[in-house]
């Protein structure tokens, strides 16, 4: 790979999946959560998600995390949003491109891998406190599940 030297600083580019299932009503979906298992935030809840590899799409690296971390693979994720606040991960500066799914809760076993200590579905209107801005993040992706049932 070529080496680069630029005159300006660069962001640590990171994707988010928010995972919904839906059992029942399409108006309460399930949201997938990972536990943390290392720092910053080790043991609290977030979205499965991490930084893009080289030679990766957002796309690829979106769903290779989330099959990383939960098991989950082989669904189509849409890109809906790109979170770029300052301070948003206390490890340097990261623009996250966030992606959402549906999928059937029948269809959908997980199992924690990777960096994930647990992989679990919550209820969206019970999350857990979250690390990062996953908070945000998900609040941003119900927008855009809700305009699409």
């Amino acid at each position: 790979m070529p080496s680069f030297t630029y005159d300006y600083p660069r962001p640590a580019v990171t994707v988010d999946c928010v995972i919904f299932a839906q059992q029942g009503s399409p108006n309460k979906p399930l949201i997938l959560l990972i536990q943390r298992a290392h720092p910053p935030f080790e043991g609290m809840w977030a979205l499965p998600g991490g930084f893009v590899d080289a030679n990766e799409t957002v796309e690829q690296a979106a769903l290779r995390e989330l099959e990383e971390e939960t098991g989950v693979k082989n669904i189509h994720v849409h890109q809906f949003y790109t979170f770029s606040q300052l301070g948003r991960d206390p490890r340097g500066w990261t623009i996250s491109v966030a992606h959402w799914a549906v999928v059937q809760l029948a269809d959908c076993q997980v199992s924690a891998g990777d960096d994930a200590q647990q992989a679990q579905w919550f209820a969206f209107d019970q999350l857990p406190a979250l690390a990062f801005d996953h908070a945000s993040i998900i609040e941003k992706a119900k927008q855009s599940y809700f305009s699409q049932i």
